[in-house]
């Protein structure tokens, strides 16, 4: 069974039933040592910055958003 779910607006879909934030954003070509996961849940956002080899149950419409891990200056 194929699960699709999307990663910043992006359709992505996997066979796997269980993957990792950071494999969540390799297989949709970012890069996970610049980025960062965040699940949306209705209004409710998980982010998984400090949890990028936690296993995620994978299933159908999972949203995902992502957020810089860089350190851009806010003046």
């Amino acid at each position: 069974m194929a699960f699709d779910y999307t990663v910043d607006g992006e359709p992505q879909e996997t066979n796997q039933h269980e993957l990792t934030p950071r494999q969540i954003l390799t297989d949709a070509g970012l890069d996970p040592t610049q980025r960062y996961l965040i699940q949306i849940e209705g209004t409710h956002q998980e982010s998984f910055k400090e949890r990028m080899d936690e296993t995620l149950h994978m299933h159908e419409k999972m949203t995902f958003i992502t957020a810089s891990l860089g350190g851009t200056g806010v003046s």
